[in-house]
């Protein structure tokens, strides 16, 4: 990534990656929440944390980056090593634990990459850029909101869209923010100060895979109550059942962390598909774990996916894997995601 960066200040390496593996098509363009997407094919939270990478992902052709997760103070998240590899699986066990620069530091570089990235001749419609806000390590659940309350000002002006984070499994006490009063708190007190802007965000949540029937239940009922936008579905899973025995044998010395990749797939589905049916489409759904391909793309829009996120396949597969995705499934994906329940 960082051969990338350098290579895309020049104008020529930066035409050639553009060239090589971008597919810029008009029609691959998705409108959600009256956002025009370039293409539904996204990177989901944990890559670049901290806005470093914008402009070589622009060039590999994804329609939309969300970066984070931010919290309000810099934090150097988990001790190292942290994130490892289950190659026999297709998957990866992190336990990153938010580490970022800091929101601050976070939207300023936003800020001067917007000012550079975007306006007269350039893409259109550009890259889209979410903000993945979450709270401080050492912050109480009790006090969380406020975590949440300043992240969200700071990005407001340089973010597309935002998702609330409670569904990490390597921040202490974290998911414990995902029943119904601690996170009816958070989302309430966002959408107060969301509605009075002139041009309100996209608000969404971040679920975890974990979560049962009841709770997912409960989820839908406070998405309807506090007018959010969408779901992210899913965060990783701290779940080890779907491994092989090399995996199992693997992920037993590797310890704590959230299981992401091929493993992730078919539970990320089925959530989807509940999500989609129990609420007749109506909220936007972006589809996150175990998309490696336009198959697993395709399985995530016949589900009636929005839009899909990509992360352990990025990995895997490299950075033609949008390229791929978008030339191999999204002419015929078209129609079905119209179709989905």
């Amino acid at each position: 990534m960082n051969t990338l960066a350098t290579a895309c200040k020049w104008d020529k390496f930066k035409k050639f990656i553009v060239n090589r593996f971008s597919l810029l098509n008009p029609g691959f363009e998705k409108r959600i929440w009256g956002i025009s997407f370039r293409n539904p094919v996204g990177l989901g939270a944990g890559f670049d944390k901290n806005g470093h990478y914008l402009s070589v992902l622009d060039c590999l052709g994804f329609g939309f980056v969300e970066i984070g997760t931010v919290t309000p103070l810099p934090q150097p998240g988990n001790e190292k090593p942290r994130l490892f590899r289950l190659p026999e699986d297709r998957a990866l066990i992190n336990r990153m634990g938010f580490n970022n620069e800091g929101v601050k530091r976070v939207a300023q570089r936003i800020r001067n990459w917007k000012s550079k990235n975007t306006g007269p001749g350039m893409q259109n419609p550009g890259l889209i850029i979410g903000g993945n806000i979450g709270k401080n390590k050492e912050t109480p659940n009790e006090e969380a909101w406020r975590d949440y309350e300043i992240c969200f000002l700071e990005l407001l002006d340089c973010v597309d869209y935002f998702v609330v984070n409670v569904s990490s499994p390597n921040t202490a006490g974290l998911r414990e923010l995902q029943e119904k009063d601690a996170l009816r708190n958070i989302i309430s007190r966002l959408q107060v100060i969301n509605q009075k802007q002139p041009a309100p965000k996209p608000l969404l949540l971040k679920i975890a895979p974990d979560l049962n029937w009841q709770q997912i239940d409960d989820i839908l009922v406070l998405a309807g109550e506090n007018n959010l936008d969408g779901l992210v579905v899913t965060n990783t899973t701290v779940s080890r059942d779907r491994l092989g025995q090399k995996g199992s044998i693997r992920s037993g010395k590797i310890g704590p962390g959230g299981l992401s990749g091929a493993p992730l797939k078919e539970r990320s589905t089925e959530m989807v598909r509940y999500i989609c049916k129990k609420t007749n489409g109506k909220l936007p759904v972006l589809a996150s774990g175990g998309i490696f391909d336009s198959h697993d793309a395709a399985e995530k829009f016949s589900a009636g996916a929005e839009a899909v996120q990509l992360w352990t396949g990025f990995i895997y597969e490299g950075p033609s894997i949008v390229k791929n995705i978008l030339k191999a499934s999204i002419p015929r994906l078209q129609q079905s995601t119209d179709m989905a329940p």
